[in-house]
């Protein structure tokens, strides 16, 4: 069978960030990515793609930006012809907004390794149903998008959902260690003592923990292949 076609829309800001999300997917993911920095109003012209993945950002989802609904209509579109779509971060609040849920701020800030709790569905599958992850976000779904699953949660709030084959998650399985180190480092306006604590929990223990998540890369990828071998049948 042919490798898997996807497109990355990367959302990231800087170059720097652009430069490690590229890095991180093109290690997880088994298939052949066209990248997309969507930031930088770069958006497939066409929906000949196997599937699509969608990465975090500084950025919110609920920005006046002309990017961000650009992107946000392209998604939509994806989604009602039929792609897969798999959002991580911002990428799942966006998702979340494109299929008409709402995404919101938080009063407060999560970022480090946490712990989700799923439920039995199909994306996790051979992930224990309390793992550890990686986080960093100021912004939530708040609402579901109309006849979406609620598929992951902790105490702040939405950590992952379905509709139809999108797919959401809050939280970043993509991550490796200098990632996780790199993006707290960014978040100045969290002080000093905070910024340390997280950091001080960034270790091989705690990292190992988190890459059992890693395995829904693979439960994805699978997912779009069932679906390509249905269509050719």
């Amino acid at each position: 069978m042919a490798q898997l076609r996807l497109a990355l829309l990367n959302a990231s800001i800087t170059a720097a960030a652009i430069e490690s999300t590229a890095r991180n997917f093109r290690r997880e993911l088994d298939a052949t990515l066209t990248e997309f920095v969507v930031s930088d109003g770069q958006l497939p012209e066409t929906f000949d793609f196997d599937g699509v993945v969608i990465s975090g950002s500084a950025a919110s989802a609920y920005w006046d930006e002309p990017w961000i609904e650009q992107t946000r209509e392209w998604i939509k579109t994806a989604h009602d012809r039929g792609l897969p779509i798999l959002g991580v971060c911002f990428g799942h609040q966006l998702l979340a907004s494109a299929l008409g849920g709402t995404v919101e701020s938080m009063d407060e800030f999560e970022i480090g390794y946490h712990e989700v709790k799923h439920t039995d569905s199909e994306l996790f599958e051979g992930i224990d149903e309390r793992f550890t992850v990686f986080v960093t976000h100021g912004d939530r779904v708040s609402e579901l998008p109309p006849g979406a699953t609620l598929i992951a949660e902790n105490e702040y709030g939405v950590h992952g959902f379905r509709l139809g084959d999108a797919f959401g998650v809050q939280f970043h399985p993509e991550y490796d260690t200098e990632s996780a180190t790199a993006v707290t480092k960014r978040k100045e306006f969290l002080g000093e003592e905070t910024i340390q604590a997280v950091l001080d929990d960034i270790t091989p223990e705690n990292y190992d923990r988190a890459c059992e998540t890693k395995q829904l890369f693979e439960t994805f990828t699978t997912l779009v292949a069932d679906r390509q071998q249905a269509q050719a049948q």
